[in-house]
């Protein structure tokens, strides 16, 4: 019986060993797309992204109701906050990104003048290396990023 267990030992250790790992991942939380202000300017879209992929990095967001989306953060400056293109969007399993008002956002460009508050809106994340997302976010009102995308 001793020389046994090792070789069961063995025989149930052997599924774990030979299970292929999980695809690269990436999970979209709280999608959360506002409405412009002023009608004709641009929106903006907060969200967290967490991946399985060390390191991944977001290249771009894609929407059919949405002519073009930029990614941009607030910095400040000279006590002045100001907005530009976000130099890097790169995260980790253990640091996701998080878009969220005040930082980094994406801004909706040319958004459909259809949308209403309660809408949903689809938006397509591209990744380098894992494959796309795509999710439905809630549309709000202007500046109403509420508690989605915390």
């Amino acid at each position: 019986m001793r020389k046994a267990l090792p070789i069961i030992a063995l025989l149930l250790l052997a599924p774990a060993c030979s299970r292929e790992p999980d695809p690269p991942g990436v999970t979209v939380e709280n999608a959360v797309a506002t409405l412009p202000a002023v009608p004709g300017r641009p929106g903006a879209a907060y969200f967290v992204l967490r991946t399985n992929v060390d390191p991944t990095r977001l290249t771009g967001i894609e929407s059919p109701r949405v002519g073009r989306v930029e990614l941009h953060e607030t910095m400040e400056h000279a006590g002045t906050a100001r907005m530009a293109p976000l130099a890097d969007a790169g995260f980790t399993p253990d640091a996701p990104l998080q878009f969220a008002p005040g930082g980094r956002h994406a801004m909706l460009f040319d958004m459909d003048p259809a949308l209403r508050v309660g809408d949903r809106l689809t938006l397509t994340f591209r990744f380098d290396p894992a494959p796309p997302v795509t999710v439905e976010a809630e549309v709000r009102g202007p500046g109403d990023a509420g508690h989605g995308a915390h």
